[in-house]
């Protein structure tokens, strides 16, 4: 059963059958630990990082980005015969890349960096899924293994290698960061205006045990840190442009955390997909330029990986939207990202040229291009790579700015 706050303070005054140790263990734990990122490694010290240390972040488009929406491949004939009403949907000019792609109009701030040389998008990109489900196409992705591996993630796996710190924004710890102990979780807490009383009365059940204490102490001034403005902090309710933002305070913060990982669902664009499509890209690149922003000079150092299950259907449906298909787009982005190309060989459009007759055919995997950001990036070794994918090599392409392949 599960009480409210106050009812849990309540019954630790008049429950005999509990001590005070154990109800503050059971009851009081949970709101501390699930609020603000405090794993023991954290609160210990036991991982230290160089803020000015080369970062990472690794974003998850939840629900199958319909690449062909997003770098449209303007120059292919047969686009537009198999989207008679989705190529025409766009409700301002499409944003001109090289080679004849172009951006979705939505995505200004992306353009702006690939026109900067600090974007490139990848075109027909795959994690070799082979089938459609959603769960599992972002187990495969978050796993990195060639199979699905629930416990371990590519990312846990990179970090720990090279011994460095993560944090997840997210409410629980997504597969891509699980199986390391140097990762933590952080989400906005859904309390409101009881905020001040229940962090007083968990102040005072804590004061007899000097860790717990130590580490609601340590939540505290994380939500101080992302939360420095008291009138906006109520209005928190998990948008991506905020959590993006309390991502970077907490990267640039006095834990100088290496790298994160963030999600975005609602991808799942089944029908009326111009519109839906519209508003989540004009949300994630919001979200992104608040990122970079609050990065501040540490952007120069960061690269952001985009990813997403599988891709859409090459063919419109009846519905006005694409149904779950398997060649996708993959960005990465970043001060430190040698970009301002499209890079990834397109495939082609005709029904010969589609996987099954009716998907984008992948021409390249994601994992060996997270392989060469992990290479040029964090310095991994080949060796050391195949610890992290260990199907998979990373290919010899320069990603990041006056990189040497390792």
């Amino acid at each position: 059963m599960k009480y409210s706050n106050e009812q849990q303070i309540n019954l630790s005054e008049k429950s005999s059958g509990l001590s005070r140790r154990k109800f503050i263990k059971m009851a009081g734990t949970g709101l501390a630990v699930l609020s603000f990122p405090m794993s023991s490694a954290f609160a210990k010290g036991s991982i230290k990082a160089n803020k000015n240390s080369p970062k990472i972040v690794w974003l998850v488009l939840r629900g199958a980005l319909d690449s062909l929406h997003t770098i449209v491949p303007t120059f292919d004939p047969q686009y537009k015969k198999l989207r008679p009403k989705l190529s025409t949907s766009f409700k301002t000019p499409l944003l001109p890349l090289e080679k004849g792609f172009a951006l979705h109009p939505s995505l200004i701030n992306l353009h702006q960096w690939y026109q900067e040389k600090t974007m490139l998008p990848i075109v027909a990109v795959s994690s070799g899924y082979p089938k459609r489900s959603h769960f599992d196409g972002q187990d495969f992705l978050e796993s990195g293994k060639g199979e699905i591996d629930q416990y371990s993630g590519w990312l846990a796996r990179a970090i720990d290698i090279k011994h460095k710190k993560a944090l997840a924004v997210s409410r629980s710890t997504p597969i891509s960061l699980r199986s390391s102990d140097q990762v933590n979780t952080w989400y906005p807490s859904k309390l409101k205006d009881a905020d001040d009383d229940i962090y007083s009365a968990l102040s005072q059940l804590y004061q007899y045990d000097e860790s717990l204490k130590e580490k609601l102490k340590k939540g505290l001034e994380v939500k101080g840190l992302v939360e420095s403005e008291p009138s906006k902090a109520k209005k928190r309710n998990g948008k991506f442009i905020e959590l993006t933002k309390a991502c970077a305070k907490l990267m640039i913060g006095d834990e100088g955390l290496d790298c994160a990982m963030l999600e975005l669902g609602g991808w799942d664009t089944h029908n009326n997909q111009s519109n839906r499509l519209e508003q989540k890209l004009t949300e994630l690149d919001n979200g992104l330029a608040a990122l970079k922003s609050g990065l501040g000079e540490e952007w120069a150092n960061t690269v952001v990986i985009i990813g997403t299950e599988f891709g859409r259907t090459a063919k419109e449906n009846g519905t006005g939207g694409t149904d779950h298909g398997t060649g996708s787009a993959l960005f990465i982005a970043g001060g430190a990202v040698n970009g301002g190309k499209v890079a990834g060989h397109w495939p082609g459009l005709k029904e010969d040229e589609l996987f099954a007759q009716r998907d984008l055919m992948p021409t390249s995997n994601s994992f060996g291009w997270i392989g060469s950001v992990l290479s040029q990036h964090w310095q991994f070794s080949e060796a050391e790579l195949k610890g992290v994918f260990p199907q998979m090599k990373s290919y010899d392409k320069k990603v990041i700015k006056g990189s040497v392949r390792c």
